[in-house]
């Protein structure tokens, strides 16, 4: 528990320096600007003390502990902390009573961690409105929350934080004697501020764990440089997003991928999730291959990958890193086709260079008054009527015996050839 009283804060900071520049007040804080800049609502209601129950949710790092702690420090209000996921539901039950007898801020992190049965232990003291509750969740909280929680609480998303914002508070980092590095007497090259603002992702507290952490290696009166920074942090801090190195290591792990070698593709996914990659950069390449280099040789592909970037989202990092791992080495041990790529290609490539030809007659709309007098659907064949095979062409006329799918005996494709031709068919159909 941590008291704000009028006169004194009695709050137990942390010893790491981002603990210690956590902002006090609304005019410490940094970015957030479409929910907390002059005149927006998260901001005014603050500012008169109206703030109702709600919901924080965004990246980590991004300041939605320091605001409930703000928002306590402004109203005076004891404010409590509770860890969702080091909590019981007797922990609960025990801060709402405590918070609803001093009308204080409930504040519970990582609230996504509760079931539903410990989410609506909360209901009612919300409903009763004796205290402020605020949650915070890295997830969506329509996903991660109870309708009922979310139906009496309002919402707000917190962005990670841009470049600027990580290179200001540094900064102030740097210069506060008090809280901050200011009484090392670092000197500082503007590259590295600008180089760690880039790597880290948004997340103030990752930036500011860097910094102290070249602090303490250079120690009092030292100079932070780029070649300081990059021995003291490893590889991480070389890397260039926007540089070849960039392309050359994606391009290594999807080849990797695509020859089917998961020691490699292992290999190149951590040296580019160490060098501070973006790790949805790498779930959307790793999506793209599974259409690409997969496809119908094996279906699950897609879905293994679609389910790795929802679940990466939930979780975040380090521990979303094995979320992507899997996937990694799903695919790479996956039977492999271009299937998908040459049925879209050639496609492509009948609609650019031919005709835009009519849609047949027994292929048009049918269901409006009239169509039947202009011919419209008329001789289609319903397939789920029939009581053999159906046999129409869905072509245009023109394009009739043209092939554009052409599955090759690999994974599940044999499955589709199996379906969809006999084996004479299959044999002149299939390719190489």
């Amino acid at each position: 528990m941590e008291l704000f009283g009028e006169k004194k804060i009695y709050f137990s900071r942390g010893e790491t320096l981002a603990a210690r520049m956590e902002p006090t007040n609304l005019d410490e804080f940094v970015g957030q600007e479409h929910i907390l800049g002059q005149g927006k609502p998260l901001r005014k209601l603050i500012e008169n003390e109206k703030l109702l129950s709600a919901i924080f949710f965004g990246p980590p790092g991004t300041g939605k502990t320091s605001l409930a702690r703000i928002i306590a420090r402004r109203t005076k209000r004891v404010f409590f902390h509770l860890n969702a996921a080091e909590s019981t539901p007797k922990d609960l039950k025990k801060a709402i009573s405590e918070a609803e007898s001093a009308k204080g801020v409930l504040f519970v992190d990582e609230i996504h961690r509760f079931n539903r049965l410990q989410q609506d232990l909360l209901l009612p003291a919300v409903e009763r409105g004796h205290f402020v509750f605020l949650g915070s969740t890295v997830h969506n909280p329509f996903f991660a929350l109870s309708k009922a929680l979310l139906s009496r609480t309002l919402l707000f998303e917190f962005k990670p934080l841009d470049k600027d914002d990580i290179a200001k508070i540094l900064r102030r980092a740097l210069k506060d004697e008090e809280r901050g590095l200011g009484k090392l007497n670092l000197t500082v090259e503007p590259e590295v501020i600008d180089r760690l603002a880039t790597m880290s992702d948004g997340d103030a507290r990752r930036a500011l764990n860097y910094l102290e952490m070249l602090a303490l290696t250079v120690g009092p009166g030292g100079k932070l440089t780029l070649k300081t920074l990059e021995e003291s942090m490893g590889r991480q801090f070389a890397f260039d997003r926007s540089g070849d190195e960039h392309y050359d290591m994606i391009s290594a792990l999807i080849k990797s991928i695509r020859g089917s070698d998961p020691d490699a593709s292992m290999y190149w996914f951590v040296r580019l999730i160490e060098a501070g990659e973006d790790p949805r950069f790498i779930l959307r390449r790793v999506l793209v291959h599974s259409a690409e280099d997969i496809g119908l040789a094996d279906p699950q592909a897609l879905v293994v990958a679609s389910a790795a970037l929802n679940a990466f989202e939930m979780v975040g990092r380090p521990e979303g890193d094995l979320i992507i791992a899997e996937a990694v080495l799903y695919l790479a041990t996956a039977p492999k086709s271009n299937t998908v790529l040459r049925a879209l290609g050639a496609a492509k490539k009948l609609v650019r260079e031919k005709p835009a030809y009519e849609v047949p007659l027994h292929l048009r709309d049918s269901h409006y008054s009239g169509a039947r007098r202009l011919g419209r659907g008329e001789g289609y064949i319903y397939p789920h009527s029939a009581t053999g095979p159906v046999h129409q062409n869905y072509l245009p006329d023109e394009l009739v015996g043209v092939k554009i799918f052409e599955p090759r005996p690999i994974g599940y494709e044999k499955v589709i050839i199996q379906r969809l031709f006999n084996k004479e068919e299959s044999d002149d159909r299939i390719g190489d």
